[in-house]
């Protein structure tokens, strides 16, 4: 008897482990196609402002001309919104299939991702060696990329200054990302791991899940990650990864 209501309760089980993979399987393509359109619209919106500005300049007023620009920035936020919410929605739990990563190789890929970022604001980008650590090179080449373009976004008036060190501690190896911006308050320090939660207002780009979508990454590799910051003298931020074995 009692093996029958064992082998009941495991058919259950499995049962309900297939209908939470369908359900999964389900929102994923709805989240997906919702994205698509959604990317499609806002390239439209972006387009036909961008195509009213430019073919009645001569017969619209400055008042016009605002809105217009109002509308095309207000597209760019929202695609880079929903960029990022789709990545952050995409890495789940944060746990990714892990390998032999070359963080060097990966911070290569990063500074190609901001290159625009670098020259516009004329940005000094510089690096340590970095090792091989266990990870997954997509997603932490996004990190880098993250953390590189929010140094350089947030430096305020004077020349981005960025450099990138690491060292050995353990079993782990301890990234730094070292800027010369503003600083932070340590009141505020946790503050800007959270989804959404932003210390500036819309002078400074951004959608508010940069930091978060890092954190989540890095905590998914098993590591930790945190600010050190004193407002004027600017920031660091840390994070741990398993060294490759």
């Amino acid at each position: 008897m009692g093996n029958a209501y064992q082998n009941r309760a495991e058919e259950e089980v499995e049962r309900l482990r297939k209908q939470l993979d369908r359900a999964n399987e389900d929102f994923e393509e709805f989240v997906s196609m919702a994205a698509h359109n959604l990317r499609q619209s806002l390239r439209d919106i972006a387009s036909y402002s961008q195509l009213l500005s430019e073919t009645y300049a001569s017969r619209l007023d400055s008042d016009a001309g605002v809105f217009l620009a109002h509308i095309q920035e207000s597209a760019a936020g929202m695609q880079s919104l929903l960029a990022g919410v789709v990545d952050y929605w995409a890495m789940g739990d944060g746990e990714r299939p892990a390998s032999r990563t070359d963080m060097e190789a990966a911070l290569c890929q990063a500074l190609l991702c901001a290159e625009k970022q670098v020259m516009e604001r004329s940005a000094v980008v510089t690096h340590d060696p970095l090792p091989v650590v266990t990870g997954d090179f997509e997603v932490l080449t996004k990190v880098l990329h993250h953390l590189i373009k929010n140094a350089i976004e947030y430096c305020g008036a004077a020349p981005p200054r960025v450099h990138i060190s690491s060292g050995r501690a353990g079993l782990d190896w301890v990234f730094s990302v070292e800027d010369n911006g503003p600083g932070i308050d340590p009141a505020f320090q946790n503050r800007v791991f959270a989804a959404f939660k932003r210390l500036h207002g819309k002078e400074y780009p951004g959608n508010g899940l940069g930091l978060a979508f890092c954190k989540k990454v890095i905590e998914g590799h098993g590591g930790r990650m945190w600010v050190e910051s004193t407002p004027g003298a600017g920031s660091t931020f840390r994070f741990t990864l398993p060294a490759a074995e």
